[in-house]
């Protein structure tokens, strides 16, 4: 039964009990008395399904215990007690439908909460995820980066080393090419110049003379290298 209903169906009984209960009522006592005792019956098979046997069991019980009560009061012709344990009935019955509801709204409020909770978790979770794939994706590139860096390293690094192997080879060109020239001859010319002695004769008192010598004997040597021719 839906809400709208069930607060007709209450709000109907409540005016019945309230028409019973006044002293100016038409009916006489027994129809008052029938009229108690159904709408008590009414209010109680509500609370029953909308589950208040279980959320307020006792209110329920005490209700239908009260509304057995008033159909007996009824059956030994107390009209009066039977009305009055058919109201009692009623409110015991108010009661239980009262307390279910609340019980219905709190656990609606927490499956709400709950359903709020478990909503805010998923999107906590897919944002978690979401950077953690950012993250990947940062160090995807970062290792992208090292690895394009290293391999430009190792291009360098090749050039270098292919250029220090040419150079070796042509140092190694160089000499062999200078291993296979012939070793160069040397040939040594002696010129000898020969020194003019000249004797000068004195007028005066004769003395031994001596000879002069205007230059001195000399070796010069010249060196002149020849190279071989090849073999």
């Amino acid at each position: 039964m839906t809400r709208k209903p069930l607060f007709a169906t209450l709000l109907a009984t409540s005016a019945i009990c309230l028409a019973l209960s006044g002293p100016a009522a038409a009916a006489s006592k027994s129809d008052r008395a029938r009229e108690a005792i159904a709408a008590a019956d009414a209010k109680i098979h509500t609370a029953e399904t909308m589950g208040a046997d279980t959320v307020a069991p006792r209110e329920t019980a005490g209700a239908r215990a009260t509304l057995a009560t008033a159909r007996e009061d009824f059956k030994t012709d107390h009209r009066e007690d039977a009305i009055q344990d058919a109201i009692r009935a009623s409110a015991m019955a108010d009661t239980a439908i009262g307390l279910t509801q609340q019980h219905k709204d709190a656990a609606i409020a927490a499956a709400r909460d709950d359903q709020r909770a478990t909503a805010d978790s998923a999107r906590d979770q897919v944002a978690a995820a979401r950077s953690q794939a950012a993250e990947a994706q940062g160090q995807t590139a970062a290792a992208q980066q090292q690895a394009a860096d290293a391999t430009a390293r190792a291009e360098t690094a090749e050039q270098s080393a292919a250029a220090s192997a040419a150079s070796a080879a042509a140092a190694r060109d160089a000499a062999a090419t200078a291993a296979a020239q012939p070793a160069p001859m040397v040939q040594t010319t002696v010129t000898t110049n020969h020194a003019t002695t000249v004797h000068h004769s004195m007028h005066h008192k004769p003395t031994p003379a001596k000879p002069t010598t205007t230059g001195a004997s000399h070796v010069d040597d010249t060196t002149t290298i020849t190279p071989q021719p090849p073999q």
